[in-house]
């Protein structure tokens, strides 16, 4: 699987750097350099094949659409796993913060239900005692 992944890499290089040129040559053209910048669309040409022929192999990759969204904004895709795994980092202490605080609020419960309901609180500790 990596290798088709370097090989699309490889040949997606390519083609950018042939679409460059290409827009280099175009941009200054002379009639002279016909023959050139038809090779160059010649070859452009071949690369749009190329890589689609390594689409079969690369179809399974799933890519978040919000990593689209960070190429979109101008943002580099990189930084998508940085943001969520901060993002559950985050997530991750306000859950452990809940826990802390469910547990304090039961033992703050107990002690005060065993000053309110004492026979039934010794009673539940027994029932509690034989489960564990």
């Amino acid at each position: 699987m990596s290798s088709s992944l370097e090989q699309l890499e490889n040949q997606l290089e390519t083609f950018i750097e042939n679409v460059r040129q290409i827009g280099i040559l175009v941009s200054d053209f002379q009639p002279q350099g016909q023959q050139v910048l038809n090779q160059k669309l010649q070859n452009m040409i071949t690369n749009m094949q190329d890589i689609d022929k390594l689409r079969t192999a690369v179809q399974d990759v799933h890519v978040p659409l919000e990593v689209f969204e960070y190429i979109d904004g101008g943002r580099n895709p990189q930084l998508y796993t940085k943001d969520c795994m901060e993002k559950a980092l985050t997530k991750n202490e306000q859950v452990n913060g809940r826990i802390d605080s469910y547990k304090r609020f039961k033992a703050m419960l107990l002690v005060e239900l065993s000053h309110v309901f004492p026979n039934e609180m010794t009673r539940y500790r027994a029932v509690r005692e034989e489960l564990s």
